[in-house]
């Protein structure tokens, strides 16, 4: 029985890419078995309460991953937006991730969270899910990535909003269209205007 329930988190590790102790629980499986095979190298401790394959590498998104599973309800924003859309020469070393204003502020020790709040539809407009290295991860999309770059320009700085927005529309990433759109979502729209006029 015992080496069915290993085989059984083995495959549900192996499906999920990252294993949360919760995780198990539908399944009926005490949460001891992840110590087990962590003990005989078969699962990491990739971080408190993550858990992975342990001949699985870990690629460039394992971070936006890890996020994902701590932080459900929170959409990858800003600096690690443009990085995972290729967008920035930026590489933050902190995963930015939007909450809800009106959300707990998540706690994850061992993972470098930055953590910024919107409220309204600039929280849920343009949140795109995305699958990395299994894990469904949501995303904000280049345009709304842009507009909140310069919606928080006084965080990142003026020169990467303008980065991000050069590179989106030369690099056909966002249609004018939706950087208008998200520019009044966001509230942004004048700020952003000579810059696209500029460059569109």
């Amino acid at each position: 029985m015992a080496v069915n329930r290993k085989q059984q988190v083995l495959e549900l590790v192996g499906r999920a890419g990252l294993l949360r102790p919760r995780d198990l629980d539908a399944h009926g499986i005490p949460r001891v078995y992840l110590r087990r095979l962590c003990d005989e190298g078969l699962l990491r401790r990739v971080a408190r309460g993550l858990y992975a394959l342990a001949e699985a590498e870990p690629g460039s998104g394992r971070m936006l991953a890890e996020a994902a599973k701590r932080v459900p309800g929170g959409v990858v924003c800003l600096l690690s937006a443009l990085e995972f859309h290729g967008l920035t020469t930026q590489a933050p070393f902190q995963v930015w991730i939007a909450i809800d204003t009106k959300a707990w502020k998540p706690r994850a020790s061992g993972l470098p969270l930055r953590v910024t709040r919107f409220s309204g539809r600039a929280f849920t407009e343009g949140a795109e899910m995305h699958e990395i290295e299994r894990v469904p991860v949501k995303v904000y999309s280049p345009a709304k990535t842009v507009a909140d770059c310069f919606k928080y320009r006084n965080k990142i700085g003026l020169d990467v909003a303008i980065e991000s927005l050069r590179d989106g529309l030369s690099r056909g990433a966002c249609s004018v269209d939706d950087l208008w759109r998200f520019a009044r979502i966001c509230r942004v729209a004048n700020v952003m205007r000579p810059y696209l006029e500029a460059l569109a």
